[in-house]
């Protein structure tokens, strides 16, 4: 090449992170497969999607075999259905690793968290990517929030191991990883009304969700 002259190619840049959701629970408690339950003429999963892509590079849904398939989302079979939220976070993190080259982050969500917001799902992704952990995860008055959490692709095989290994649990599996926790005095200014990680395991809880949301639209 001519000194001066450059090339453009057609090299893409590495997303900045990718989306999933989560929905392959049971939804014994709720009733019903929650992920379908409206708010506001919705389904969860089409809410989460339309959330996740303003933030995202894309949005994948992880879910048994055949479900949902007919909502319109881009849907990744979960390799241990039935085996609770881990499986469904080490198959989403597998995927990127052997789909998506250059891909380091991936914003990971169950799909039954109506009162995320994008301001907040934006901070997180920046932190993460100013990060050197594996996971990058809030801390609320429950404990770590692992359902609405950014995760490094390079702990899949970890992940995968730790699984394998017996381990269900989120947050056991994630001391297999350097984390990065978010505490309250960081994310509280995004919900001010303590409602960012509420998630619906009930009907009642449902119902709450809708009344609150048709209070604040009123």
């Amino acid at each position: 090449m001519a000194s001066g002259e450059w090339r453009v190619t057609s090299r893409k840049p590495a997303p900045v992170a990718l989306g999933y959701i989560l929905a392959g629970g049971g939804s014994t408690r709720f009733g019903r497969d929650k992920a379908l339950a409206e708010i506001a003429g919705k389904p969860m999963v089409s809410r989460m999607r339309e959330l996740l892509a303003s933030v995202t590079s894309g949005v994948t849904l992880v879910a048994a075999r055949g479900k949902h398939g007919n909502l319109g989302v881009s849907t990744l079979t979960d390799r241990w259905p039935g085996e609770g939220p881990l499986g469904g976070i080490v198959t989403a993190l597998m995927n990127t690793a052997e789909t998506r080259e250059g891909a380091q982050w991936n914003l990971i969500v169950g799909c039954d968290m109506p009162f995320l917001t994008r301001e907040w799902l934006n901070y997180l992704i920046g932190r993460a990517l100013a990060s050197r952990a594996g996971v990058v995860v809030p801390r609320s008055a429950n404990g770590l929030e692992p359902l609405c959490a950014c995760w490094r692709t390079s702990g899949a095989e970890t992940l995968r191991c730790t699984f394998e290994s017996g381990v269900r649990k989120v947050t056991e599996a994630m001391k297999q990883l350097q984390m990065e926790i978010v505490d309250e005095s960081e994310w509280k200014r995004f919900d001010s009304a303590g409602r960012l990680f509420w998630n619906m395991n009930t009907a009642a809880d449902y119902d709450e969700v809708k009344k609150i949301l048709e209070a604040e639209r009123a």
